[in-house]
């Protein structure tokens, strides 16, 4: 098989000079990036840098203005089983709050059509720590609890690509323990995650590789072997002075 193949088989995300307006406002500029596949990325950046904007890009959710977004070789807002294949976690918990926890799943379980949908519902609930609440609704539950069970909702499916967007929001320190237990799970089993966080303490050691983003534009990206928040935020001021 030729080498640029196998490279491009290698490759789970791919941007190709991406740039995302709405009206006025260029949200995204320019961006290439390239993020192999079992890697877990840290996007950082201030509020208003862009990074919510391209994790819908990544998901299929909106198409860039200009450029190509690319998830496992294809386009995600014009592929249905490459968007499938995606797990999103983002501020909206995307959560019927008039259903139990049980419910909520088994609805996400048969949009996939997966398979032993009742076994997979049971273990989601019993991995984020809501098995006794699984027939609470959704509307009697704290934000903490609702952002486990939106997680569970994001990875039923087990996707091949997970996008986070602040999954630390509202969670208690038993809940961060059990999201950690997860994306470490995730990890393992070779997937590919994006994560937005303003919780560098909870996400550095996870991360291998970081991208920065600054007024829209994508200024440094790049391995990261460092383990601690310390380290970090020391890299990102770095790269954020060097930014235009």
């Amino acid at each position: 098989m030729p080498f640029w193949k196998n490279e491009m088989r290698a490759e789970a995300i791919r941007l190709k000079q991406v740039s995302k307006q709405f009206g006025p406002v260029m949200a995204l500029k320019g961006i290439d990036l390239k993020l192999c596949r079992g890697k877990f990325l840290l996007l950082a950046g201030s509020n208003g840098a862009g990074k919510s904007t391209m994790l819908r890009l990544l998901a299929g959710i909106c198409k860039p203005t200009a450029g190509q977004v690319l998830i496992d070789g294809a386009d995600p807002a014009s592929t249905p089983a490459t968007r499938a294949n995606i797990g999103l976690l983002a501020h909206n918990f995307l959560l019927y709050n008039n259903l139990s926890a049980r419910e909520n799943l088994l609805f996400f379980a048969r949009l996939y059509d997966l398979p032993n949908r009742h076994h997979r519902v049971e273990a989601a609930l019993s991995e984020t720590g809501l098995l006794d609440r699984k027939d609470q609704k959704v509307n009697t539950f704290s934000r903490g609890m609702k952002q486990r069970l939106a997680l569970a909702r994001a990875t039923i499916h087990q996707p091949s690509t997970l996008l986070l967007d602040e999954p630390y929001s509202g969670l208690d320190s038993g809940a961060t323990v059990v999201l950690e237990r997860q994306l470490s799970t995730f990890k393992k089993q070779g997937h590919t995650c994006v994560l937005v966080t303003h919780r560098t303490d909870a996400a550095a050691h996870l991360m291998d590789h970081l991208a920065i983003l600054h007024r829209g534009k994508l200024c440094h990206q790049g391995p990261w072997t460092g383990k601690t928040a310390e380290d970090l935020h020391s890299h990102f001021q770095e790269h954020l002075e060097d930014c235009p």
